[in-house]
């Protein structure tokens, strides 16, 4: 007795549903959960075919599934699970996953239905289903997106590769007419200078002052354009990559004696440049023709940007690690906002007017001393002058 109690406790409170049935398919009980399920009470099911829970095509064939299981004796659901729908007193239908067992009890035969709800889980797995197709969407579109950036990044691969093989023709174009030009110039130029001193010199017993002044423009602007073919020609061929510092020994106070005397040659009038050497030593080991290029190159700015009777201050130094080169003007500075690109290819500063030049000196020389392993620096005021620095290790 307290079995049976136990037994019938245990099916009212059972979270499945538990329906019975007998050997004709008619229903005997109906737990509450199974009631809760399909929508029914039990006194609107006891005694009526099972199959009225069921949605076609299983309300028609099920009588012929219990009929023929009685005669064969073939399981196809009794002992197994097997995914179905319920057919609820509302009319909508849910799934289930049923599992059905078959019991004698006083000699007769009683069909028992498990009944585990699935509809939260189908609801996950629609919802998983639904979530992978947008994710599939949407890796689709990113896709077809990656598709279109790599194609848009392949032809813009072809044009940069067009663009750079068109830079390369031009700047080997450049590069020989530069060298054409320079070399096609020289000759003229040395024709044009040469004969201007012979001007000069046949014209000294006639004392004529316009000749001498004319005359030294034509000297002074074959100078400026001899500058402008050698800072192209420098240029082209750092540019080229075929500048090799040679780094011998040799005397730098010599040096830049020499430099000074040919420099205070093309000097303005009253116009001074004062050398002054610092340290014991003399001899450093550096590319001469390079440094003569800096030196020259930062003293020429020094009198181009520099009045008449002014005074230019050169100094160098040796000290035990390095070789300091140092030019001082009192011109006219530097603008401050022009400064961060003084070292620019072409540029110049917009204080300079029709002052000369090509704007490549400085870049040249800083890449001259890099090229030496050195450095370029400079302090300037506007209307107070510049003072430009070359350092290099004293090896």
């Amino acid at each position: 007795m307290e079995s049976a109690k136990l037994l019938k406790a245990i099916i009212e409170t059972a979270i499945d549903g538990i329906i019975t049935i007998d050997n004709r398919g008619k229903i005997e009980s109906l737990n509450p959960a199974a009631q809760k399920l399909f929508g029914y009470t039990l006194a609107e099911v006891i005694g009526k075919n099972i199959s009225m829970l069921m949605p076609e095509p299983d309300r028609s064939g099920h009588d012929g599934y219990i009929e023929r299981y009685q005669h064969t004796r073939e399981k196809r659901i009794i002992g197994k699970g097997r995914e179905v729908e319920g057919l609820r007193k509302d009319g909508s239908t849910f799934p289930f996953r049923l599992a059905v067992s078959e019991v004698k009890y006083e000699d007769r035969l009683i069909y028992t239905g498990f009944i585990h709800d699935l509809s939260k889980e189908k609801e996950a797995e629609q919802r998983l289903r639904e979530y992978a197709a947008e994710l599939e969407e949407l890796v689709e579109e990113r896709t077809k997106s990656l598709k279109k950036t790599v194609n848009a990044l392949s032809e813009a691969k072809e044009e940069v590769s067009i663009s750079l093989l068109k830079e390369k023709e031009l700047n080997q174009m450049k590069s020989r007419f530069v060298s054409m030009a320079s070399h096609e110039f020289r000759t003229p130029l040395s024709s044009v200078q040469l004969s201007s001193v012979l001007i000069e010199k046949y014209a000294e017993p006639f004392d004529n002052e316009h000749i001498k002044k004319h005359v030294g423009k034509i000297k002074s602007a074959v100078g400026n354009l001899t500058t402008i073919l050698n800072d192209f020609l420098s240029l082209e061929r750092l540019e080229a990559g075929k500048v090799e510092p040679a780094f011998t020994p040799f005397d730098l106070v010599k040096l830049s004696e020499e430099v000074t005397e040919e420099m205070q040659m093309i000097a303005k009038e009253d116009q001074n440049i004062i050398y002054q050497h610092t340290g014991v030593e003399s001899i450093v080991k550096m590319d001469q023709n390079l440094l003569r290029n800096c030196m020259i190159n930062l003293i020429s700015n020094a009198i181009k940007y520099s009045g008449a009777h002014t005074f230019i201050e050169f100094n160098t130094e040796i000290t035990g690690d390095s070789c300091i080169v140092t030019i001082n003007d009192n011109g006219i500075g530097i603008p401050e906002s022009d400064q961060k690109n003084l070292f620019q290819p072409f540029f110049r500063a917009h204080n300079t007017g029709n002052i000369p030049g090509t704007g490549l000196g400085l870049n040249i020389v800083l890449r001259y001393a890099k090229l030496m392993d050195g450095e370029l620096h400079f302090e300037s005021k506007l209307n107070k002058g510049a003072i430009f620095t070359l350092t290099f290790k004293n090896s």
